[in-house]
């Protein structure tokens, strides 16, 4: 075939133009039209030269250029037109003889190649057979091994290893459930996946409720063991602080011959219990008591697996705070004090589970719920405690109770729990605690003095006499004494003894383990007002209505005496259960707060003695107070008077203290002193002379025999006090006898010598003596005789103390 001519525009000719500027135009035109430019420049050009016609030839001499040229164009494509028909033609007699070639090429190729073509089909099938083999192989495989963990996650769930199950369920799902080729298979395993993951979590979640029904009941038991542990601790720690009080008082006695060195205790018990506790807090296997956490783990890491973690610590949350509060309802059927026991003991197990868990959950319960829970429990507990203390009546109940939530303080304390409003209830209820002690301990104090028979005690035994003495440090010697042993005092002694003893103990058992570390001033505030304002008082009510003998007020008086003992010992022992020494308690020794008790008894024992010789000085009113000459042995009333002295000082010594007697034996020679002077004072006696004085002074001074007699007894300093009870009838004697009476008027003599005379009673007295030659009818033999200087100093005194009166 020929190839095609190439064409190009041709600009239309210009060599007909006539004129040089319309070819230019012309040409511009063609131009323009050409390359398809706007003509409207042309046409504005022509209307404004007023030559339209020139454009319009331009265009029709352009219009025919054109036509010239298209015909030009047609001419050549058909030339080339027949050209190719007559290569075609030439070319079909060759084309004839290639198709009769290959035809018989493809006869040749049809008979070669159909066996070959057989062998290939044989081969194609072959291979597509052994193909599908090969699928069905694999997709056995597959269903096999899905078939095989099928099977393992089974067994799983038949032991119970639901965590494996799921795992077995997981890989399924993840690896083997897409590419099962089995749509049977796939299709029950779409529809039992979920199943068995819904058995499952039903499954943990029963373990998971059984597990809540048995922690309640662990709880318990969990919380009285611990609470048991922290007692058996405090008592291992008093234990400790009593020998250290023990060493600290022999050493501060200066007992340096001995060796005190303070055993530690052996930890054998302690590892025992620490064991004990170990189990208690067994993760599995069960405890001890039960205390398993291996179901709640289980059943957490189970929903943990399931990707449900936050609705089972929800869940959890949810459950135990609802136990915890079933756990706060106290019944009204049951007192508290029987049930308290248990209700304290069953948060402090709830609580120490729960710090458990939280430790050891990894995350199942966060620090904050735990305390949320804690400030529930907290508040509840005070709320309880406020109610009981409230409604209590008796000491030793409130006392019960209050020692078991301290121990639950000291319990909850070691897990790090906050116990201190617990020990702010605590200490608010400190004054009705004393108070209600206070009221037990007047009735037993009331029904101990009631029993009083003002006997003193006989003591058949060591053991009765360390009972009563020794343990309240009543001796007044370290030699024990041969028995049968009759005791200064009597049975209400130590009967009062052991409940002050008793009230200390209970007082600092109830301040101790509360927070507060001294509380020695505490309690010795209420032990000064058990014995100043309950003891004491009943002492006095006792003196004032059941004493009506000169014995029974003697007994009292030696009793007082002991108490004053005891008194010393309470201190003491208070300040040794406080934890404070020794020497601080003693350096804060009040005065004896039983004074108003020992001062009464003593007056009443005064007082009855002074009756008893009240009727002895009656004898006063025989006395010839005009004798002729003086006696020498003394008047009946003093002989009498001596005699019954004798007597009750020979039976006081054995009972009453040296200085307790004294002052009894100095009121009483005091008032046979007021009662000589009584007699020369009163109306009955007229005039005495000398010999009478004298007769006085035999008197006096076989009293102060009498005194000197008991120098066995008393000292030195205790007889010149004895001789001076009886100082006003000596010093009346001594200036009734004196050659110098008016020496009274010296002030320095009067305060020498006569300091216990009143004036009013120096006159009267004074007035009275008769001189001995004042005789019936005397002046008239004697008128010429000179007057007696004594008698003159006398009236001279007289006078003068009259003037000054």
């Amino acid at each position: 075939m020929s190839s095609t001519k190439n064409r190009r525009k041709v600009a239309p000719s210009a060599a007909d133009s006539g004129d040089t500027a319309d070819k230019l135009d012309q040409l511009l035109l063609s131009s323009a039209i050409c390359n398809g430019e706007d003509l409207a420049p042309f046409v504005r050009k022509a209307f404004a030269s007023g030559k339209p016609e020139t454009l319009l030839h331009h265009l029709r001499a352009f219009s025919k250029s054109k036509e010239s040229e298209i015909e030009e164009v047609c001419k050549a494509h058909y030339q080339d037109f027949i050209l190719a028909v007559d290569d075609l033609r030439s070319l079909l007699s060759d084309v004839d003889s290639l198709k009769s070639a290959l035809y018989d090429s493809n006869s040749k190729l049809q008979s070669v190649g159909l066996p070959l073509l057989s062998s290939l089909d044989a081969f194609v099938e072959a291979r597509t057979v052994s193909r599908n083999l090969n699928l069905a192989l694999d997709s056995v495989r597959a269903c096999v091994n899905t078939i095989e963990l099928c099977s393992r996650a089974n067994n799983h769930l038949e032991e119970g290893n639901f965590y494996m199950a799921l795992k077995c369920l997981d890989s399924i799902e993840n690896e083997y459930l897409e590419k099962t080729p089995s749509s049977t298979l796939k299709r029950m395993l779409e529809k039992n996946i979920p199943d068995i993951r819904s058995y499952i979590e039903r499954k943990v979640s029963k373990e998971f409720g059984d597990w809540l029904v048995d922690i309640r009941a662990v709880s318990r038991t969990l919380g009285q063991l611990a609470i048991s542990q922290a007692s058996s601790a405090r008592q291992r720690e008093e234990d400790l602080r009593i020998k250290q009080r023990q060493a600290e008082e022999q050493s501060r006695l200066s007992l340096r011959d001995c060796v005190y060195v303070l055993e530690e205790e052996d930890e054998d018990g302690l590892g025992a219990v620490g064991d004990d506790a170990k189990d208690l807090y067994s993760n599995g296997g069960g405890g001890l008591l039960g205390f398993d956490l291996t179901p709640l783990y289980r059943a957490y890491h189970i929903h943990q697996t399931l990707g449900l973690e936050d609705r089972f610590k929800q869940y959890y949350f949810e459950n135990r705070k609802l136990q915890l509060t079933s756990d706060f309802q106290v019944s009204s059927m049951t007192p508290f004090l029987e049930s308290h026991q248990t209700f304290f003991a069953q948060i402090a197990g709830f609580f120490i589970v729960e710090d458990r868990i939280f430790r050891t959950s990894g995350g199942l319960i966060s620090k904050m719920e735990v305390e949320n829970l804690w400030e529930t429990a907290m508040s509840k507990m005070c709320s309880v405690l406020e109610d009981q203390f409230s409604r209590m009546q008796t000491a030793n109940h409130l006392l019960l109770i209050k020692d078991y939530v301290s121990l639950l303080g000291v319990t909850l304390r070691r897990y790090w729990y906050p116990v201190e409003p617990l020990l702010d209830v605590l200490s608010k209820h400190r004054d009705k605690y004393h108070e209600l002690l206070i009221s037990d301990c007047r009735k037993q104090i009331t029904e101990a003095l009631s029993a009083d028979k003002f006997e003193q005690m006989l003591m058949k035994k060591e053991y009765e006499y360390s009972m009563n003495v020794l343990s309240f440090q009543l001796q007044v010697s370290d030699i024990v004494p041969a028995f049968p042993f009759v005791a200064p005092f009597s049975s209400t002694v130590p009967d009062c003894c052991r409940i002050v003893r008793s009230f200390i103990e209970d007082s600092v058992s109830f301040m101790s383990y509360g927070g507060q570390l001294d509380f020695y001033d505490v309690v010795k505030k209420y032990l000064d007002r058990l014995l100043s304002e309950v003891l004491d008082g009943a002492l006095l009510k006792l003196i004032s209505t059941s004493v009506h003998g000169v014995s029974q007020a003697m007994q009292v008086a030696a009793n007082m005496a002991v108490f004053e003992r005891a008194c010393d010992f309470f201190f003491r022992h208070a300040a040794q259960l406080s934890g404070i020494p020794l020497r601080m308690a003693e350096r804060g020794r009040r005065q004896f707060p039983l004074s108003k008790a020992r001062d009464a008894a003593e007056e009443t024992l005064s007082g009855l003695l002074k009756t008893k010789v009240d009727g002895f000085m009656m004898l006063i009113e025989n006395v010839n107070w005009i004798p002729d000459e003086p006696l020498q042995n003394g008047n009946e009333y003093v002989n009498e008077v001596i005699i019954y002295l004798e007597t009750l000082v020979s039976t006081a010594q054995q009972i009453l203290p040296v200085q307790v007697l004294k002052r009894v034996l100095q009121d009483v020679l005091s008032h046979i002193s007021v009662m000589i002077v009584g007699a020369l004072q009163s109306d009955s006696v007229k005039r005495f002379n000398v010999n009478a004085v004298m007769g006085i002074d035999v008197d006096i001074k076989l009293l102060e025999g009498f005194v000197d007699s008991q120098a066995s007894i008393f000292a030195e300093e205790d007889l010149n006090q004895l001789k001076a009870a009886l100082s006003e009838a000596r010093q009346m004697i001594n200036l009734l006898l004196s050659s110098h009476p008016e020496n009274f008027l010296n002030a320095v003599i009067r305060e020498r010598s006569y300091y216990s005379l009143d004036h009013k009673k120096v006159v009267t007295i004074s007035e009275k003596l008769k001189d001995s030659s004042d005789r019936l009818f005397g002046t008239f033999g004697s008128r010429t005789m000179k007057q007696n200087p004594k008698k003159k100093s006398l009236d001279t005194l007289i006078k003068r103390l009259r003037d000054v009166s």
